[in-house]
Formats: C-alpha cells, structure tokens, sequence
C-alpha cells in the first residue's frame, strides 16, 4: 500500500467530529457489527450458556432461557477508536415473536451504562406507560408511518442506566435511546404486526431526520421525529446485552436468528429486494446458518451438531482444514465461496467494489490544461484530448498504452478551455473552445471574437484534421446531442470583451445538404461556463451553468426542455458562479449537481468555501428540488461514475483563497444518507475529472489549470 494511500486511511480513522468537546470522535468508516455472531462464536464447540438453538419452519434462532453475562459485552470491543454511536445508522434483525410475547416489554438487545452506583431493584418494575411515551401513528396513517404525536415520559428506566435498545411491547415496536438531558425517548411503530409466530426481518435506518422501520422488504413505516437522534450520545463504559437488559424482566422469550448493526448506512438495500423477504440475510451466525436435514426434526430442539453445514452466511468466516468443502455466502459482496482447506475459492462474485485509490500516471504537459475529453476511437483505442492554456505549444490528444498516456497528435490550439469528442454516423469529430486569436490576430478587424474550431478524423492521415471554423466568445464550453435523429452543437460563451458577460450563446444545427453546422437557436446567458445535455423519458433537457453577470455571481442557472424544435425556459435555480451541471440518474432517480465557483459582489470579498448543491427530479411537482448540499472550494467539475452496483461523484476542488494545493474528494452514494466522501484525493489547481475503463480496470484522470502536469488513478476494486 503506498504511503498516500496509507495517509489517506489514517485521516478516515482519525476524522473528528465537532462536538461540545473537541476530543470526542464518531464511530464511523465502521463495517456491519454482527452482534449476535460475536456472542455466538466466542467457542464454537458449544453454545452459550443460558441459550438454547431451537428450529421453526426449518430455520435455526437461538432462545434464551436466562440473561446469562456471556450475552453481553463492553461496547468498546467492537466499536473501536470512538467515543460517539454513530449519529446515522441501522440494525438489522431477524426474529420470530410468540403470541404471548405481545402482553410484555421484551428487549431484542440493549447498551446499557455500567453505573454500578444504581439501587437494586431500580427498573424492575416497568413504569412506562405505552400509551403516553411513543410515537403514535394514527389508523390512517400506518401505512405510511404518519406521526401523530409524540411524548416523553420519565420513569424509574429513564433515570436508569440505558442508553440505547430496541424493545418489544404489546403491538410496537420501541427504540430507545438516552435524549437531552438523561431522557430516555421512546420512537414507536404501531403498524409492524410481529407477534404472529412467524419469522420476520426488520431493518430499522436512522438518520438526522427521518427514522424508517421496513419489515420483510415491504415500503417502509417512516417517523419524522420532532428532535433527532442525538449526536453526542457517549457510550464508553457501556454494554451490549442481546436479548435483554441484562435481567430476567424484560428478557427476549422468541426466537432471534439475525442481529446486525450497520453504523453509517441504510442496510435494507444490501438485503432488499430478497426472493425470501422474511429471512433476507446480512449476516447471520454459522451455527444457524445451515438448514436441518429432513427428517432430523424432532420437537424443535436441536441438539445434536453431526450435520455438516452445506453454506455458511457472514460478512467474515475463516477458511481451516477442519471447513475444507465448505460453502460461505458472503451478502456483502453478494459472493460464493469454496473453502479449499487454506483459503476461500470464488464461485460466483457479485460485481467489483471499490477498494482504495491509487496513483497510477503522472502525465507531464507542455502547458496548463483547463480541460481533459477522454473518448474511444473505433480502430485505434482510448484517447484523451487535454484543453493546453499556452497558445504556443497548442493542445495535445493523447493514446492510452499499457503504460499510461502517450502523446499521439499535436494540435494548434490559442488558450483553448474545452475539448468536446461527437459522432455522426462513422465519422469522428473533436471540437475545442479558443479564447485567442491565433497568429492572425492583429489583422482581425473583430478583436472580441474567437474562432473555435471543430476536427474530424482522418482515415486516410489517422490524424484529427481541421474541419470548420465557428465564431465563439470567450466560449467556455460545448456540448454535443442528438435529437429526432438532428445532430446539435451548444457553446457556452461566456463574455463579449471583458466586461460584457450577458451575451447569446448558440445553438447550431447540422445542415446535411450543406456539411456544416448553422445557427439554429440563441439563448441569453450570463457568463455561461457549461451546458449539460440529458433526456428523461421522451423530454430533452439542457442546462446552462451561468456564473457572472457583470455584478454579482449570485445569478440563476437555467433549465431548458425542447418544445416543438426548440428550448424554451423550464427551470431556474439560483446559483453562486456556477461552472458545471453533471447529471445522472439512480435507479430510477434522476439527479442534477451543480459546481458553484465563488460568492461575489460588487467590490466585496470573495467566499470559496461554499456548498455545491445536488438537485432531485420530483416526477410529480415536475421540477428538480434540492437533493443535499456539499461544501466545495471553487469547485468547477463534478464527475458521475459507477462501479459495479456503486456510485460515485468525484469533485474538482481548485482553490480556498488562499492555495491551489488541495484534496479533491470522491463521494460515494449511501442511499438515503446521499453522498458520503471516501476518499481524499491531492491535486494542484484541479479543473476537470474524466473516469474512464480500460480492459477491465477504472480509472480516474484529472487536469491542472496551475500546473503543467495531469494525474491518472487506478480505482482499485475488491
């Protein structure tokens, strides 16, 4: 592992959380703590006093006769180097309820302070009033999870010792958890109907504002709670108990089968959607992994450890002799595995994950590059046309080998900004933004305008040769589509002179007859910097990022949909020097992120450090709503890629106020938790990301507009 790697990891291992005090750290980059397993596995020869492994359905669950102290724990020997729980976070439980555990207050597990200074006999007698401390949903809204109302009451339990547990009473389900100010607080859902004597999985997600409980896969029961779950809640010194509070009052009279806690993510989509909904697996121990053998059954105690499991289901399992033949399910990585005596053999993998990032290429240039266009070339390879600031070298377009980018073409270029790669048919074309004037310049008669150029490839010369001259302003972009079959060309031009910033950028059409872009449309834009073609459903849409008006850089961005051969105004939305739009859909979400530069007015001070916004497309309201805020610094790109069953955003960081040296930072999508970041990646001065895949590997490669060089990272996957 190289040593930025490794540098990378420590910062996640030591990243603080502010907190009233400055020490306290956050359980987080944490895997899924399997609770039941660690209890369980401790001596596999024999199982925990106290428990008993009974079978229901041809499924194995552990039943706890006694709060024995071998199921419970200190906290601290699984969450590790933190003070904090985690402040987002969800349990993953697999249970079947008896009828008559409806009339109790039974604990599925607990956290439980070690105060060894509370009376005896202190919250044996249950105090709490069901009906006055829960959130109640109303009958019409359980289908939903609609909060009614909510309370707080204090009882002998809450002055107690329990900081955080997950309960069972009459017909809800309870968390509990230690709030502000010593109370405990009670989130309550009525609807989950679990005391049917059938086994069900339940993932319970908690995030800073919503909590939602799914049972079996089904649309979850959701809470919006008035407070939400706390974000200093300190744990050292404590317990976990499974199955109780660590007393025979309250202690868990059902059968348990799976008990997972996933800090820092909503497990429901690593089990959801699931062929068997009510025994969906995260992890489940080995001892109860494997089905009895027909005709073993006996009065539903199994007592006897002969049959040899045929698959085992964890996150972890270790590969001896003694399991030489056996299968391991791995639901993680949503993988098959064969145990050859030594190590685990893939029989069948999921699709690769990212593992860690790693530089691969330092590429040196002949100049600054404001802009990298990678693109495939039928015949030929992957190429990457970088966007050179120095007129005098010009821009280059380089071929990927397999030791990394090898200069191929040099092109006369004059500041060039942008690079676009298109098709129409068979033929190739590159069109690149000139801010200069080339060598002729002192006989233009027009000294605001530029000339960009579009280049198509030759067969013939196996080159990009010139192929027609449009005139630009400043263009600091363009954007190439396709729609009804038309090919068009967007340019974001982005000042007429220097300080006429409210200009028409152009929309140009191709003329078969003519074998020529022309003008098909103008559209007023303030300082355009980027326009993002997209298409959801049989409507098209174009974006233009507009960063200045001459004034301000709090100007609004607009959304364009075609209506009848042209764009008319669809939505706009305020943003603060916007430099480019990225969309990108998941599932069937669809996103908009903006890069917002600078905070600028008038003659007063610039702010760099602001929050780059992601939008979500409401279907319904039909407009795009503000999905999460990101803090940025000038960012000027964002770049959209997946990996497997995994999303990504990476942004371009290139500047603080005060230097260009700065991580770059790649964002990993955590479901309802949005974009979390992953992975810090150093850059000087960062103005473009491009991901690309070359024979089975993905990189990233990123181009400096404040130093001659580029870097390409090798994504690294497990």
């Amino acid at each position: 592992m190289s040593s930025l790697i490794f540098v990378q990891f420590l910062l996640l291992g030591l990243r603080v959380i502010d907190t009233t005090t400055d020490t306290w750290r956050h359980c987080t980059d944490l895997l899924p703590l399997d609770l039941l397993s660690f209890v369980l596995e401790r001596d596999t020869s024999k199982l925990v006093p106290g428990v008993h492994m009974k079978e229901a359905g041809g499924v194995r669950g552990v039943h706890l006769s006694s709060p024995h102290t071998s199921m419970s724990f200190p906290s601290s020997q699984l969450l590790v180097n933190c003070d904090l729980f985690p402040k987002e976070f969800s349990i993953v439980v697999t249970l079947k309820v008896t009828r008559s555990a409806a009339k109790r207050n039974e604990y599925i597990f607990s956290l439980m302070d070690s105060n060894k200074g509370e009376k005896r006999g202190l919250g044996e007698k249950e105090a709490v009033n069901d009906k006055g401390n829960i959130l109640e949903m109303n009958k019409e809204g359980e289908q939903h999870g609609e909060r009614k109302k909510e309370r707080r009451v204090k009882s002998n339990e809450e002055r107690g010792r329990i900081i955080l547990g997950l309960r069972l009473s009459r017909k809800r389900l309870h968390f509990l958890f230690r709030g502000h100010g010593g109370v405990v607080e009670h989130w309550g859902f009525r609807g989950a109907r679990l005391a049917d004597n059938q086994w069900h999985t339940l993932v319970l997600a908690i995030d800073s504002h919503h909590v939602r409980l799914t049972v079996d896969c089904s649309p979850p029961l959701e809470i919006v709670p008035s407070r939400p779950f706390p974000s200093d809640l300190n744990f050292q010194g404590s317990r976990f108990h499974i199955g109780s509070r660590g007393r025979w009052k309250g202690l868990y009279s059902g059968l348990l089968r799976q008990l997972v806690l996933v800090p820092g993510s909503d497990a429901t989509h690593y089990i959801c959607p699931s062929s068997n909904p009510q025994l969906a697996v995260l992890s489940v121990p080995p001892l109860l992994s494997d089905l009895p053998v027909p005709g073993r059954e006996g009065d539903g105690h199994m007592t006897s450890y002969e049959t040899e499991e045929r698959v085992a289901v964890g996150l972890e399992l270790s590969c001896s002799e003694r399991l030489q033949g056996q299968l391991w399910f791995n639901p993680l990585k949503k993988g098959l595995y064969l145990c050859d005596g030594t190590a685990w053999i893939a029989v069948l993998e999921d699709h690769k994950r990212l593992d860690y990032v790693v530089e691969q290429q330092v590429l040196t240039t002949s100049s600054e590059t404001h802009d990298v266009e990678v693109f495939q070339l039928p015949g030929i390879g992957l190429m990457a046309a970088m966007a050179h600031r120095s007129a005098a070298s010009g821009s280059a377009v380089y071929l990927w080998s397999q030791t990394g980018f090898q200069l191929y073409q040099n092109i006369s270029t004059y500041e060039a900004l942008a690079w676009r790669h298109f098709s129409m048919g068979q033929k190739i074309f590159l069109v690149v933004s000139n801010t200069g004037r080339g060598p002729d310049k002192r006989f233009n008669k027009e000294p605001e305008v530029d000339f960009s150029v579009i280049y198509k490839w030759s067969k013939k010369r196996n080159r990009f040769v010139q192929f027609q001259t449009l005139q630009t302003h400043c263009a600091r972009d363009w954007e190439a589509f396709t729609i009804d079959r038309q090919t068009y060309l967007a340019v974001a031009n982005h000042r007429q002179g220097n300080n006429n910033h409210t200009i028409n950028s152009v929309i140009y059409k191709w003329n078969k007859p003519a074998k020529s872009f022309e003008v098909h449309q103008m559209l007023l834009t303030s300082g355009a910097y980027d326009w993002e073609f997209f298409t959801v459903g049989p409507y098209h849409f174009l974006v233009v990022a507009n960063a200045f008006d001459g004034v301000t850089t709090s100007v609004d961005s607009v959304i364009y949909v075609w209506v009848n051969g042209s764009f008319q105004v669809f939505q706009t939305i305020k943003t603060f020097c916007a430099t480019d739009w990225e969309m990108f859909q998941i599932g069937s979400r669809v996103f908009l992120v903006v890069a917002n530069g600078h905070r600028l007015h008038g003659n007063g001070p610039s702010r760099y450090t602001i929050n780059s916004t992601i939008y979500e497309l409401d279907m319904n309201g039909q407009l795009f709503v503000r999905f999460q805020d990101i803090v940025t610094y000038s960012a000027v790109d964002w770049e959209f890629f997946s990996l497997g069953e995994e999303y990504f955003l990476v942004v371009a960081n290139s500047f603080n106020g005060e230097s260009y040296s700065l991580n770059s930072i790649l964002y990993r999508w955590q479901g309802y938790e949005g974009f979390v970041p992953v992975h810090w990646l150093p850059t000087i001065g960062c103005s473009d990301w491009e991901f690309f895949s070359s024979k089975g590997e993905s990189y990233l490669i990123y181009s400096s507009a404040k130093a001659p060089l580029s870097k390409v990272f090798k994504l690294k996957t497990y």
